[in-house]
């Protein structure tokens, strides 16, 4: 598998849903709370070209997007290879 990084907030029902998904494929991710660690968040903008949305997911270093991204990309087959080592 691939290194997969997701930068979220609390209570946040989008960054739930994407972590979701990713448990059901058996993927283990690095979870950023941007709450807990206010720093974090200039960062994810940063990586994320401007994103300030949570959740703010990355694989292999490359910005996926965010939990809608996410899904279209389940939902048009490609996740699973993206995801492949």
């Amino acid at each position: 598998m691939k290194n997969v990084e997701i930068y979220t907030r609390p209570l946040c029902g989008f960054c739930s849903a994407a972590k979701r998904l990713l448990k059901s494929k058996g993927v283990s991710f690095v979870e950023v709370d941007v709450w807990k660690d206010p720093n974090r968040k200039s960062e994810m903008i940063q990586r994320s070209n401007g994103g300030r949305t949570f959740p703010q997911i990355f694989i292999d270093e490359k910005h996926v997007g965010g939990c809608d991204e996410l899904m279209m990309l389940e939902r048009a087959g490609k996740l699973d290879s993206m995801l492949a080592a």
